[in-house]
């Protein structure tokens, strides 16, 4: 997401955390409530989000019909695992409910990006909180009892539970009004990936899905019925402007920069992420998002550059072995933050947290797997 790129100074987090860590006093119990942290770009009021979902179907309503007619998208559809933005509602609007509108289980196993573990030396692990809920438009999202039982079965040197890291990061809390507004009993299991090598990924993804599949076996719980992935990235962060003095525009600003930029990012979508999930594919992806020389550097600035190959990794392992066919993916839609109307929500006191022109625009696609 385009603020992700921007440096926040560590007294500034320290005031967020703070501001953002509530505890709540009830029966005796304590209850640990993690609440939002962008309340421009995300809706957090009930009001708001019903409005923003109206507002959806009102602009983009027969579109969205009409797109998953044309994909054989039914109704009844459950992604076993899903990709979907984190941008500011005001931009990537449709695009949320292009995927997580069949994102039906009542418990996600959420896949986040961690855009500022470099301010936490954050490597190398999965990044898990002890919040008891996430505070949301219409209620507290209980956090899952799945989650203790998985971190039970992992190496101890896999993992770190850290709040001030999740506290500060809007990647998750992005995706879950829209949810919570279809399924008022979700329940979530929050993960964020900071940087990692694709043999970490490997390394530590094998072990990840076991504890997911015991962890669901002990439940009766069915993939894609009982339970979901959802994964969170923005594509491409493309321009010369408002990008911390970096420059992300090899191809240009002017139309015909745009028009390759979209072509490179198709490229990467198409060739590494729909279709039946393979490792090999996702080491390409991780080839074309990451430097070979340090993986900490951008080759192609998606912030899911861990997130995602991670993320679909794990779904692969807990695919064979299960025994069952990997899952394969479709890709829903691909939009930019400036290839369709801003949606309006200045009157709902929400807004947009950068600029968004051929000098400075983000890239955003939905993938539903099955």
């Amino acid at each position: 997401m385009k603020k992700s790129l921007f440096i926040i100074p560590v007294y500034c987090l320290l005031l967020l955390f703070i501001s953002s860590c509530t505890e709540h006093q009830g029966s005796g119990k304590t209850t640990k409530i993690r609440t939002m942290v962008d309340t421009v770009g995300f809706a957090h009021l009930d009001l708001q989000m019903d409005s923003v979902l109206n507002r959806i179907e009102r602009d983009y309503g027969i579109f969205l019909n009409n797109l998953k007619d044309s994909l054989e998208i039914k109704s009844q559809t459950s992604w076993k695992v899903a990709i979907s933005p984190h941008d500011d509602y005001a931009y990537a609007s449709y695009v949320y409910p292009a995927v997580l509108d069949n994102v039906k289980t009542k418990t996600v196993i959420l896949f986040g990006v961690a855009h500022k573990a470099r301010l936490f030396d954050l490597e190398d692990v999965l990044v898990f909180d002890s919040f008891d809920n996430w505070q949301c438009p219409y209620g507290p999202i209980q956090v899952s009892s799945w989650r203790e039982e998985i971190l039970e079965q992992l190496p101890e040197d896999f993992y770190t539970v850290h709040d001030s890291m999740h506290t500060v990061e809007h990647s998750l809390e992005a995706l879950l009004p829209f949810l919570q507004a279809r399924q008022r009993d979700l329940e979530i299991v929050p993960i964020l990936i900071p940087y990692m090598s694709f043999e970490k990924m490997l390394e530590i993804a094998v072990p990840l899905s076991r504890a997911i599949l015991e962890t669901a076996n002990k439940h009766n719980a069915v993939w894609g019925v009982d339970y979901a992935f959802l994964i969170s990235t923005d594509c491409v962060h493309y321009g010369d402007e408002d990008w911390g003095g970096n420059n992300y525009a090899p191809y240009g600003t002017d139309t015909a920069g745009y028009n390759l930029a979209i072509g490179h990012e198709l490229e990467i979508i198409d060739s590494c992420l729909i279709c039946q999930i393979d490792p090999y594919k996702l080491r390409k992806f991780t080839s074309y998002t990451v430097s070979e020389e340090d993986h900490k550097i951008y080759k192609w600035p998606w912030c899911g550059r861990y997130s995602v190959p991670f993320g679909l990794l794990t779904a692969y392992y807990l695919g064979e072995f299960q025994g069952f066919d990997v899952p394969c993916g479709l890709r829903i839609c691909y939009a930019t933050s400036i290839d369709h109307p801003v949606l309006s929500v200045a009157d709902l006191r929400m807004g947009t947290t950068a600029p968004s022109n051929l000098h400075h625009w983000v890239g955003y696609v939905a993938i539903g797997y099955e």
